[in-house]
């Protein structure tokens, strides 16, 4: 059955409703979900009451930011699964505010160019933790600026190589702290959208700071991409994972829910992953300690 691993919600930049997102799942015949809000767990718990509710798995889940200054790369990392979500917190809520410093300059950068509110602007973004480009391009619709959130105008303001762009990069902490976090909160640490990221030239070196795995089925990539990543992640002995990385009306381009999905092997590989680690641990440990005994022994 599909496993859409990858979905926002209103919480963050989607234009769904929890409730919504998991009764277009089930409408679907989608039975497995991960709500993945950017730096934002508030949905998890709400997620999997109407999720049972509805007959839909609803795997928790967050996007965590960073920043990779080296390389001048925004990477995102999905978390799943994490046994402690409290101890996230101090990083969503850190995030959190990065995002908003620098969503309020843009908006202002947004504002002299063109009459728009910052009322207006929060008005779109109505139901979010957090204001997002598509808030801005939202607001801009409303005053009859564009017709399409993503566009000429878009691009103008929020493409990098634009000379007229207004971004401001927040400032998020590096991947290997993320990371780190996600593995102190007991949770699977998957890299996102790696095609659009650019993480192709740092996946080695994500590897070495602990990540677990890449989402190789994501409309991110490109089809030699999702090849690439599939025969790394293999070689490497990394999960794989996919979704549609699915937003609603605030989509870059149209994609159904599930229309890019997590293999059933593939979840089941997820689903089991922290057990299969702790199971590793435990056996290392034990042939360690009868490895240092024998060595006693001999002495």
């Amino acid at each position: 059955m599909p496993a859409d691993l990858h979905c926002h919600t209103r919480l963050s930049d989607g234009s769904l409703g929890i409730e919504d997102l998991i009764l277009l799942a089930s409408r679907s015949g989608i039975d497995t979900i991960a709500i993945t809000d950017h730096d934002c767990q508030a949905g998890t718990v709400r997620g999997k009451i109407i999720g049972k509710r509805h007959g839909v798995d609803v795997i928790p889940g967050v996007e965590l930011s960073s920043y990779d200054p080296e390389h001048n790369l925004n990477i995102s990392i999905l978390c799943y699964l994490a046994e402690n979500p409290n101890r996230l917190e101090g990083l969503c809520r850190k995030n959190s505010l990065a995002r908003r410093k620098a969503s309020q300059l843009m908006v202002v950068k947004a504002s002299q160019r063109y009459p728009i509110s910052s009322e207006l602007v929060l008005k779109c973004a109505s139901g979010s933790t957090n204001i997002y480009k598509q808030h801005i391009m939202h607001a801009l619709m409303e005053c009859g600026y564009t017709t399409d959130f993503y566009g000429d105008l878009h691009d103008e303001l929020f493409d990098p190589k634009s000379e007229n762009n207004i971004l401001v990069q927040p400032k998020y902490p590096e991947p290997k702290e993320v990371i780190d976090a996600i593995h102190e909160a007991g949770g699977v640490a998957i890299v996102a959208h790696p095609g659009r990221s650019g993480v192709l030239q740092v996946l080695d070196e994500l590897v070495e700071m602990g990540l677990d795995g890449i989402e190789v089925w994501t409309p991110e990539n490109t089809e030699e991409q999702t090849q690439a990543f599939h025969d790394y992640a293999k070689k490497n002995n990394l999960l794989m994972t996919g979704g549609s990385d699915f937003h609603g009306l605030y989509s870059r381009a149209a994609h159904t829910l599930a229309s890019y999905s997590t293999p059933d092997e593939n979840l089941a590989a997820l689903k089991t992953f922290q057990a299969r680690q702790r199971r590793a641990r435990r056996k290392a440990e034990a042939e360690a300690a009868k490895a240092a005994a024998a060595a006693a022994g001999e002495e």
